[in-house]
């Protein structure tokens, strides 16, 4: 996998620019909001582009500027995407929340699910869910395990794929350097405590994923039990265990990552994949996404790092498209210039071209399209001078929906192949966090600014 760079706040001005001008009476405004560096920007360098047997992968323009001619020739109705971004899920709410107005916006899973208890979503229509529409790309390429995950979760009694769409997804796990970890510390999060590798940590600057990791810490005996393990409802007790935000809980999670932030090197949400790469840390609480760059940087410079989901259980996270009601305002342009967008961005081509920028994994597998899956192998699969005791089978089945082996390498498959596709059996035992009550949400937060101001104690 490569990382196109080039100067970001250019990229995106070019973006923004080219959608401005006046809006004639037959033109559709779009107001789109997505995290940073969240698409394709394009202007990549001929030699960037992707050579696969279903054609070449090319990111001549941004993503946003493709989206517009191809509405047109579609539907012969133009529309003028005024894209906007924020940091965060919570910088997003609190601009919706003081009056900013869009059409569409792409959050994670709770607060999808926040969005939803309020009200605030049109629910896609009958129509994007039409498996013989050709150009409906989302329905007809999700991968399976994406859909039956986006129907699990549900808010009063609606799950949360009747109002959103998949557009990446990951886990949390921990990035080491194997010259300096022992393998089976990195079996369990309280790796993260010990003081065997004390500053040669780092842990996340944020409440939900801190948070999610100690309560593993705190439950590993109850979770790792032969009974907890051969429960019927096994994935759902794992998700209320590790969503539990009582009091009690709270205080012995506070003493948790009290202890861990003793220990740990620093709280972080971006400068741990540098101080893996340079070397201050050993290891680090790592999104996948971020963990497959750490460890692709790493590889250039002839280190090789290993990524673990601790065996008691991780976070899993989903990123979705959802349209706003205030936003649409019941105009059905709107809601087909949106979903058209969805659809656009997960044609095959187009999900590579933002996999290969971004760096994450997209929900998309393609369905009978096997663009994706060349895609994987041009990334992943095993080089042909590769020595026969250097090889093995990594099984993406669960994820295309049909038999997927890919023939790979040990370090792939210890590595960046499973930071971007985590093995079945390691899902199982991923669980999601669910939104906070605001009762709920004070009482974390009180706790979260004991942990950051640890330093100052």
């Amino acid at each position: 996998m490569k990382k196109i760079t080039f100067t970001c706040a250019a990229a995106l001005s070019m973006i923004i620019l080219s959608s401005c001008g006046a809006s004639g009476n037959d033109e559709i405004v779009l107001r789109i909001a997505n995290s940073e560096e969240y698409i394709d920007y394009g202007f990549w360098d001929d030699d960037e582009a992707i050579e696969l047997d279903g054609g070449t992968v090319m990111g001549e323009r941004p993503m946003i500027n493709d989206f517009e001619d191809w509405f047109y020739e579609q539907y012969g109705k133009k529309v003028r995407v005024e894209y906007s971004t924020y940091g965060s899920n919570e910088e997003m709410y609190n601009m919706i929340s003081m009056g900013d107005v869009f059409d569409m916006v792409c959050p994670s899973d709770y607060m999808i699910m926040k969005l939803m208890e309020e009200d605030a979503l049109v629910p896609l229509s009958d129509e994007f869910f039409d498996e013989d529409i050709e150009e409906n790309y989302y329905i007809n390429g999700v991968s399976p395990y994406i859909s039956k995950m986006f129907d699990f979760l549900r808010i009063n009694d609606e799950s949360i794929g009747k109002y959103s769409a998949g557009y990446m997804w990951g886990n949390m796990g921990i990035v080491y350097n194997p010259e300096g970890v022992d393998e089976e510390d990195t079996a369990h999060w309280e790796m993260l405590n010990d003081p065997k590798y004390f500053k040669r940590v780092t842990m996340k600057d944020g409440v939900r994923d801190s948070y999610i990791v100690a309560a593993n810490i705190l439950n590993r005996e109850l979770i790792e039990s032969g009974e907890f393990l051969n429960r019927e409802d096994y994935y759902g007790a794992l998700t209320d265990v590790l969503n539990d935000t009582s009091q009690e809980t709270v205080d012995k999670i506070e003493s948790v990552l009290t202890d861990m932030r003793n220990n740990c090197y620093s709280l972080e949400n971006d400068s741990g994949k540098a101080d893996i790469i340079t070397g201050k840390v050993l290891a680090n609480m790592q999104w996948s996404g971020d963990a497959v760059y750490t460890i692709l940087e790493c590889e250039e410079e002839g280190v090789t790092l290993c990524y673990r989901v601790p065996e008691e259980g991780s976070n899993l996270w989903f990123d979705g498209w959802v349209m706003m009601k205030d936003g649409l305002s019941g105009d059905p342009d709107k809601q087909l210039a949106a979903e058209a967008f969805i659809n656009f961005l997960s044609r095959p081509d187009n999900v590579v071209r933002n996999m290969c920028w971004i760096g994450y994994t997209s929900a998309i597998s393609g369905g009978d399209d096997p663009l994706i899956g060349e895609y994987l192998e041009y990334c992943y699969g095993a080089e042909d001078e590769c020595e026969e005791d250097e090889l093995t089978d990594y099984d993406i089945s669960y994820f295309f929906g049909e038999e997927y082996i890919l023939e790979t390498t040990e370090d792939m498959a210890k590595g960046v192949l499973f930071a971007a596709y985590p093995d079945e059996e390691t899902l199982g035992r991923c669980v999601i966090m669910r939104d906070f009550t605001r009762e709920e949400n004070d009482r974390i937060m009180r706790m979260w600014t004991n942990i950051r101001c640890f330093s100052l104690w």
